[in-house]
Parts: C-alpha cells; structure tokens; sequence
C-alpha cells in the first residue's frame, strides 16, 4: 500500500452512493506534508515530459497543482466557474458535470494563460466519470496546446472515467486508484 492508499484507508470516510470522503487531509483541510509528497509524485511519474503549465480546476484541485506546479517550477492556471467584473471577456469555456455536486458548471480559462506553444499538464483530487479532465482537455485543445498528461490523487477505478481518459491516449497517472468501496462496513479496496 502506498502513502496515499494508507491516508485513505486511516482518514478517509465511505459514503453512501459511492462518495469518498477525504476532506480531512485533501480537499477542505489540507496536510500539506502529504500533498509535497503527492507533487513529488506527480514529479516522478512526468519526468519525460515537457511540461510549461499546470492546469486545474477551481476549488479542489488547486492546492495539489500548486505544490506539483513547485515540483515543475511552473505556472498554475486554474479554470474557473464563476464570472466576476474584473474577468477578461476573451477565454476558452467547457462545461463539465460535477459527480460531486450534482450538477453542469460552466467553466472557463482566459485565453492569454493557454497559448499553442504551451505543453500542460492536468491535475485534479478526484477522478469518477472524467468529465472535469475532459472539460480541460477540451479548453487546452482550444488553446492550440498540448496535453502532456493527466495526474490525478485518487481514481475510482470502479467508475468510467479512467477508461474514457487512457482511451484518449494521454498518459493517465493515479496516485491511489480505488477498486471498490463498502460503505456499510466502511471498507476500502486498491486496485493492485
């Protein structure tokens, strides 16, 4: 088991309707610890790769990006869901599904932050059905840039969202992939 499968398996909470809760080390308290060694990671798995940018989505996956960002001493941009009155009018928008939440966002990336001679590399917390590296994926291509790749901190395996991703033919890294998840007796299987 590697140090991200035995974080989850200690701190990690099974929800009913396949919810794993990790929001007391990744994504509502942070430990940062854990997530240097989840960009070092990240650094490891990438290393062939000519990576300019990291990209992400709001909320999440912006602090796992900016400590991969670190790793690569690069720039993160993260796509956003909301519009505010300071926000350049010109970018690149996608809509992406949330799991989580229920719901479509419309997200978007300024156009100045994606360029064609960008190699950019996707990071996110979470991967279920991939809508959200699918949507950055779409943004990117927008772009004129390239994919370099996908790292993503836990993948459920039991869901589409890894197959829909490496059919693509990007290079697809998951730190601790899920097998299954027993939420009455709170049990936690990895995929091998």
């Amino acid at each position: 088991m590697n140090f991200l499968e035995e974080r989850i398996v200690k701190d990690g909470v099974v929800k009913t309707g396949n919810v794993l809760k990790v929001d007391s080390f990744l994504n509502h308290q942070i430990d940062v610890e854990l997530m240097d060694m989840m960009g070092a990671e990240f650094k490891k798995r990438f290393y062939n790769k000519k990576i300019t940018k990291i990209l992400t989505i709001e909320a999440s996956g912006i602090g796992i990006a900016c400590i991969t960002a670190r790793y690569f001493n690069v720039p993160v941009v993260f796509a956003k869901k909301t519009q505010t009155v300071v926000q350049d009018e010109d970018k690149y928008t996608a809509d992406v599904e949330s799991f989580t939440h229920k719901c479509t966002n419309h997200v978007f990336v300024t156009k100045k932050y994606i360029n064609p001679e960008d190699h950019i590399l996707i990071i996110d917390d979470f991967l279920a059905h991939g809508q959200a590296a699918l949507g950055l994926m779409e943004i990117v291509k927008k772009g004129g840039a390239t994919v370099e790749g996908i790292g993503i901190c836990i993948e459920k395996g039991f869901q589409d969202g890894g197959k829909i991703l490496r059919d693509t033919g990007v290079q697809v890294e998951s730190l601790a992939i899920v097998e299954s998840m027993d939420a009455e007796n709170g049990t936690i299987k990895f995929r091998k």
